[in-house]
């Protein structure tokens, strides 16, 4: 029995042009060897499994290569390219910075690229993973990398750059690698799968291209571990099994349920869903993102954003034509929000319910049947429907009603009710012995005297004032006594922290403005705007009768007036008035320095 090689390492990429998905780079680095302009230091950085440390690798080959062909490429016939084949070549040094990342290793590095190469041009070195390297060893590493030997060329490799500190970046050519796209996985498997005469589904390539997540040796590993589960022959069902993804065709069927509003079998689905051991918050999160490659499909131009197997594209693009796009929308919202809350939730399977029944009530008409589960519509009150009807011209329907209002209540105040010619309204033959007159005219508005109420009253009432609006009088009129501004300052606090519970908001507001004394005993108030100007005014009569009371003068005047631009004192922080504080009061400041007193 042979030994076997996980298919990550037996396809691994020798040349540039067996590289998959970084065509710009490899052929960047193919121009760079054949013109001779070469860096002394490159930096990959880009995502795992996208070819990093291999295109290092390849360069490095092809860089001391003896005969270099025409493209670019290392002609494998060389002595040097035996050397690298075959694991023996004394030019090229790989360091794994992730368990050698200390200043003695990076000094022991920089030793060696004293020594020349003894065959070949270039001695190379290749650190993996370099953002994994101390400060020091960083340090360290920073005056050979700005100026190496002319026969030294290091390549530099990380899936993290920003943890790479800006003074080594300056110093390398950066070369970011990119996410392998779906299309492009596929059609690597496939040609791995030929090479091991593994049959396929093109539909179960695609779950494990989309498993990578960008990632070829990634893929390459699920694809190993779905080969020996399915014993080479690698299907949809076998392979879902397999890794535990959940069904597309449940996402399908969710949507196709919602648009026709069936909340019930969603529910059933749903159940048999998470029955199979799938978590709520994955379905959600998956059907987010069907829902995303949905509207991808509706336009031509959002098209290629899908990345999926061609099979799946028609699928969503025939779903597509089906969904309104408002609908993808909102539920895109909703599936969003469910997102954001489903770690704080403590009921995670009914807050996965509400999403999917608010999903499937999006194209459901307003009331449509009974039982339909949404809020009810917020009636008008009767009363307001009268009010506005009353106030406005009446239409047909009310004057009718009216009529036959009016001709009730005369019978009423003849003593017989009469029956009304109007085949709608209800005939009653009743004698009242003691009626009591009931108004009939109308002039403006419409009176319910038999209510022993009208409108009119019911409008004052909602616009009657309450009581500490009612303008009193001063009733200390003959005390005159005098008062300073401290004593104006004090008792207009004081007001303001007596105010009822419902004007806290301006009473708050009223503790930031300083009343001043223009000319004894006159009072200014500046409203620093006119929304706060006209609530002063309202109350304006209150406050003077309170300050003559509590300063014991009712001879004041008040006066109220909107501050102009230059009257208006900004607000001071804590901080700022302490500043002002120590500029103003000489004895403060120095206490605070003898004590060495700070803003807490």
């Amino acid at each position: 029995m042979s030994e076997y090689i996980v298919s990550a390492r037996k396809y691994r990429p020798m040349s540039f042009d067996s590289v998959v998905g970084q065509q710009a780079l490899t052929t960047t680095l193919k121009n760079a060897v054949k013109s001779g302009k070469l860096a002394h230091a490159y930096l990959f950085c880009g995502p795992r499994g996208v070819g990093k440390t291999t295109c290092a690798r390849i360069f490095a080959k092809a860089i001391n290569c003896e005969h270099p062909i025409a493209e670019g490429e290392a002609c494998n016939e060389c002595e040097s390219c035996n050397a690298f084949n075959e694991g023996r070549s004394y030019n090229i040094f790989e360091l794994d910075a992730a368990s050698n990342n200390s200043v003695e290793n990076i000094k022991s590095l920089m030793e060696q690229t004293r020594i020349p190469p003894q065959v070949g041009r270039y001695k190379v070195f290749i650190i993996d993973e370099v953002h994994m390297l101390s400060t020091a060893a960083f340090n360290a590493f920073l005056k050979t990398l700005e100026e190496p030997p002319a026969h030294v060329i290091f390549i530099l490799a990380t899936t993290e750059k920003h943890k790479v500190l800006p003074t080594i970046l300056s110093r390398c050519q950066i070369y970011d690698f990119e996410r392998m796209t779906v299309r492009d996985i596929i059609g690597h498997l496939k040609s791995v799968a030929e090479k091991e005469n593994i049959k396929y589904d093109e539909q179960a390539l695609n779950v494990i291209a989309e498993k990578a997540d960008g990632g070829m040796r990634d893929a390459l590993s699920i694809f190993d571990q779905a080969a020996s589960f399915s014993q080479g022959d690698i299907s949809y069902q076998k392979v879902i099994e397999d890794l535990n993804v959940l069904d597309e065709e449940n996402y399908f069927n969710i949507i196709d349920l919602a648009l026709e509003n069936k909340v019930s079998e969603i529910m059933v689905l749903l159940n048999t869903v998470i029955n199979k051991g799938f978590d709520g918050g994955n379905l959600i999160n998956g059907l987010a993102s069907h829902v995303r490659n949905v509207l991808m499909a509706k336009d031509a131009q959002t098209l290629p954003l899908l990345e999926v197997s061609d099979q799946q594209r028609l699928r969503y693009q025939s779903q597509a034509q089906k969904c309104p796009t408002p609908f993808l929308y909102d539920a895109l919202k909703i599936m969003n929000r469910c997102d954001v809350e489903y770690r704080q939730s403590s009921n995670k399977r009914l807050l996965v319910e509400l999403t999917l029944i608010e999903v499937a009530q999006i194209t459901q008409k307003e009331d449509d049947v009974p039982a339909s589960g949404r809020s009810p519509k917020r009636l008008k009150s009767l009363f307001k429907k009268l009010i506005m009807k009353a106030q406005n011209k009446p239409t047909p329907q009310v004057v009718g009603s009216l009529k036959r209002a009016n001709a009730a209540s005369q019978g009423v105040a003849d003593g017989v009710v009469s029956p009304v010619k109007d085949d709608a309204a209800p005939k009653i033959e009743t004698s009242i012995t003691s009626p009591k007159p009931v108004p009939t005219a109308m002039s403006g508005s419409l009176n319910l005297g038999s209510l022993g109420m009208s409108f009119d009253n019911l409008l004052k009432s909602k616009d009657k004032k309450p009581a500490y609006i009612d303008e009193p009088e001063v009733t200390n009129k003959e005390e005159n006594e005098s008062f300073s501004q401290q004593d104006l300052v004090v008792q207009w606090r004081s007001m303001c922290s007596r105010m009822p519970s419902d004007m806290q908001a301006l009473a708050q507001r009223m503790k930031n403005i300083t009343p001043t004394i223009t000319e004894f005993p006159h009072i200014q108030v500046l409203a620093e705007n006119k929304i706060q100007l006209n609530e002063l005014l309202f109350i304006k009569a209150r406050i003077r009768a309170t300050l003559a009371k509590t300063l014991h003068n009712g001879q004041l005047e008040l006066t109220i007036r909107l501050a102009e631009q230059d009257e208006i004192k900004p607000m001071l922080t804590p901080r700022q008035e302490l500043e002002k504080l120590k500029q103003t009061n000489k004895p403060v400041m120095k206490l605070i320095e003898a004590l060495g007193l700070e803003l807490a």
